[in-house]
């Protein structure tokens, strides 16, 4: 697998979790890995993924408790999501598999107080973004060299099936602009593998009619 960069922003996701508890919907869940460390933290999770033989590989994984998490194949883009259900809900690389109004979708769905944290891909539109992605290249590449060193060390590791990959990502000027319309008052935060974080908190007094 070498250097996961979705991975490695777990702990930068998990920072964003609301108090308690509460119910988490993990859109694009792939091999569940995220879902199970939202589980490990108490959240009862539903993980969903379009892909089947993604959610057949999350599930056979179980869950680590104390929380729950149940799979199902499903896509964020025609599935019918309850209003004000969620505390969190995370997409992690999976938000523009599918039309960016979506995130309109899981706003709705969250509760007053909730939060929307996406770790998404976005093609770099300005001199900052460029330059960002220059930095990463060679860090980047450290990382896996580290990352292969300690695999083969430890005798490899079994290969398994990978998530589907798109390789059209929109331009990050878009995503800040569409973000500011759709998530009023939600922050988009460049980071350096190739990522952005954006992070979106339902208001207290924004209660579902």
């Amino acid at each position: 697998m070498g250097f996961n960069h979705n991975d490695h922003y777990h702990p930068l996701l998990l920072d964003q979790l609301p108090p308690g508890p509460g119910v988490a919907l993990d859109v694009g869940c792939g091999s569940g890995r995220f879902a199970r460390r939202l589980a490990a933290t108490g959240m009862h999770v539903e993980a969903i993924d379009r892909s089947g033989p993604m959610i057949d590989l999350a599930g056979a994984a179980g869950s680590p408790g104390p929380g729950t998490i149940s799979y199902r194949r499903a896509d964020v883009a025609t599935e019918k999501l309850p209003e004000g259900a969620y505390d969190f809900i995370s997409c992690l690389a999976s938000l523009h598999h599918v039309p960016f109004d979506t995130v309109t979708r899981l706003r709705d769905a969250l509760v007053p107080g909730g939060v929307l944290a996406v770790l998404g891909l976005g093609r770099p539109s300005t001199a900052a973004d460029y330059a960002r992605a220059l930095v990463a290249s060679p860090v980047n590449a450290l990382a896996r060299v580290i990352v292969y060193a300690g695999e083969r060390l430890n005798g490899g590791i079994d290969p398994l099936p990978a998530a589907p990959i798109q390789e059209t990502f929109p331009p990050m000027n878009r995503i800040r602009r569409d973000a500011a319309r759709l998530l009023p008052g939600s922050k988009v935060r460049n980071l350096l593998f190739y990522r952005y974080l954006l992070v979106y908190r339902r208001p207290e007094d924004d209660h579902p009619m």
